[in-house]
């Protein structure tokens, strides 16, 4: 296989501007792509004061920082990305839209371009299908926040080429990460068993167990997490966790992973977390504040 050198990415939230800083500080060309106008120029201002706390932490220096801010460019059109080597896709949690971009993408992507998605806990294999070159896409699931996270979670689809595979352990290497391979199940490894644990203590919430604060604070100085379960669940978007948990309860028809109803009242509310200012926690202050 062809070396990997330009590197497109669709979707310029979070997770793909994320996705788009790491890339770039590894020396690739990346193109970044948003349906959103306007999206992929804000992720690049993101992009550049994150990597300036890096830079002021002496975690890479004012050359690293330049030379990779200019390898990054905005791409208004998918069409931007017919050239790139790799097309990673970090779209909303959806396997509906995830469906609708692979076919798109299909259209006008070289015909040896490699595609991955960066889902979190949707089959591969069933997103895979949605292309012309299932045996050319891969899962490459990047933890969040992506540029501290040293995690990346690898998966096969069915038809995923030892090619296809060999080429995404080389980028994961060279991006400095660590794989872990996971199987094509729901949730893979990690959201297989952190998901639960997050429905649960909503559950331990929704029965009044215990508040906000005392779920959380038991966790961390209890179990010695670095963050309460509520409020990683507020960092990670209580829409993707329960995109998540819809996943892990469909796919694996097991009542454990039933999402927690004061899961789909908040989301139903728009009470997603951080990102809306108000979930678990309210962000409206200088300090957040349990809201239960």
């Amino acid at each position: 296989m062809a070396e990997l050198r330009t590197i497109g990415v669709i979707g310029a939230g979070q997770m793909g501007g994320g996705i788009a800083h790491v890339f770039s500080l590894a020396g690739y060309e990346v193109r970044l792509h948003d349906v959103a106008e306007g999206a992929a120029k804000r992720a690049l201002g993101v992009i550049e004061q994150n990597m300036g706390r890096q830079r002021a932490k002496d975690l890479i220096t004012g050359d690293q920082m330049q030379d990779a801010l200019a390898l990054i460019t905005a791409a208004p059109a998918l069409e931007d990305l017919s050239d790139c080597d790799l097309v990673i896709e970090a779209a909303t949690e959806k396997a509906d839209i995830k469906k609708a971009i692979f076919r798109e993408l299909s259209k006008v992507l070289k015909p040896e371009g490699m595609i991955a998605t960066n889902t979190s806990s949707i089959s591969i294999t069933a997103l895979a299908a949605a292309t012309d070159r299932p045996d050319r896409f891969i899962g490459l699931h990047f933890m969040n926040p992506v540029p501290v996270m040293k995690l990346v979670e690898v998966i096969r689809g069915i038809a995923t080429s030892q090619d296809t595979f060999d080429a995404a352990k080389g980028l994961v290497d060279r991006l400095g990460k660590v794989m872990a391979v996971s199987e094509d199940f729901p949730g893979f490894i990690v959201n297989r068993i952190l998901m639960p644990m997050i429905n649960e203590a909503i559950y331990t919430l929704y029965e009044g167990v215990g508040t906000v604060d005392a779920i959380d604070t038991g966790m961390k100085l209890g179990a010695n997490h670095p963050m309460g379960p509520l409020a990683l669940a507020d960092f990670i978007g209580l829409d993707t966790c329960l995109s998540i948990m819809q996943v892990l309860y469909e796919g694996l028809a097991d009542s454990k992973y039933r999402p927690c109803p004061l899961l789909v009242k908040y989301v139903e509310a728009g009470w997603l977390g951080k990102k809306t200012g108000r979930g678990f926690y309210d962000y409206s202050g200088e300090e957040p504040v349990p809201t239960r």
